[in-house]
């Protein structure tokens, strides 16, 4: 009986994730299924892997021993797919995690670039604010975030993304024009980023700052915001690049205030120890989607 890429896979993914039902559900397959290819395995090499209590998995120092050399396998094996150019062999899931902004820019040609490159290869999308993404990340739950600074944690593989401002918009109905001061603007009310972002933070300081009351209205969901500015329920600072056609439409207008929270900072973050291999590429891929998009 010979070592097979499933039951290597079967044995990084439950390290990797802590138990079988885990790696079951991210390999596609049944947790009887990953069972089985953790006990043909260790009837192979005849050592005991793992030990499993109620609930909870824990590595041998066998285990641990053997973990590395079985990741390594893998990888030379992803290694000699890519070295073919066949990259239609890659088969499996992408876990990805993007920001609303992404969703509403260019997520759709990414998308397309990846099919057209990878045809095997599914995605399953998460969407939500850039600190809930790098959770997800480090609890391993997704492989790739797409997202914006600052992070609280490095991630060993990151590609650099493109700076996209934030500018204050309106709609034409408010009547807002020329040189505006905090006081005019702050009239209405200001719908802002979610609360615990960067751009809510420093929208609130900095009407703290010049001692002008503000009435601050946060949204966890930035196209919420947008429909709210668009409705002329207050005055928004959004993305330029997720409102373009509603300012090229005349539908929101850009008001002149000499102040803005800072560019919402992107990269592509993935864990190169242990995401699968060809999550680089992807990383890449969105590195140039995202530079034409601009």
């Amino acid at each position: 009986m010979a070592v097979t890429l499933k039951q290597l896979e079967a044995f990084v993914w439950i390290a990797d994730l802590g138990s079988f039902r885990a790696a079951a559900e991210r390999l596609n397959t049944t947790q009887p299924n990953i069972s089985a290819r953790i006990a043909a395995l260790e009837e192979i090499l005849n050592v005991t892997l793992m030990e499993r209590d109620a609930g909870s998995v824990r590595l041998t120092p066998r285990g641990r021993d053997l973990l590395d050399h079985a990741r390594a396998v893998l990888r030379q094996t992803e290694a000699l797919i890519a070295a073919s150019g066949q990259k239609a062999l890659f088969d499996g899931t992408l876990r990805l995690g993007v920001t609303e902004m992404i969703v509403h820019t260019w997520l759709k040609d990414f998308l397309r670039a990846l099919r057209a490159q990878f045809p095997k290869i599914s995605v399953e999308l998460t969407v939500d604010m850039s600190a809930k993404l790098e959770e997800e990340l480090v609890a391993r739950r997704i492989d790739l975030a797409v997202q914006n600074g600052p992070f609280a944690r490095v991630a060993s593989g990151t590609v650099q993304l493109g700076r996209y401002p934030l500018i204050w918009v309106a709609a034409p109905g408010l009547g807002l024009s020329g040189r505006l001061s905090a006081a005019e603007l702050t009239r209405h009310p200001v719908l802002t980023h979610a609360r615990g972002t960067q751009p809510h933070a420093q929208v609130a300081e900095h009407f703290r700052a010049l001692n002008t009351a503000a009435r601050l209205v946060p949204s966890s969901n930035l196209a919420a915001g947008m429909q709210m500015a668009l409705q002329g329920m207050g005055v928004a600072a959004l993305p330029e690049a997720m409102i373009a056609r509603e300012l090229a439409a005349g539908e929101l207008v850009r008001l002149d205030y000499g102040w803005a929270p800072d560019d919402l900072d992107f990269a592509a973050r993935y864990d190169a120890r242990t995401a699968p291999g060809f999550v680089g590429a992807p990383a890449e891929i969105a590195q140039a989607v995202d530079r034409a998009h601009r």
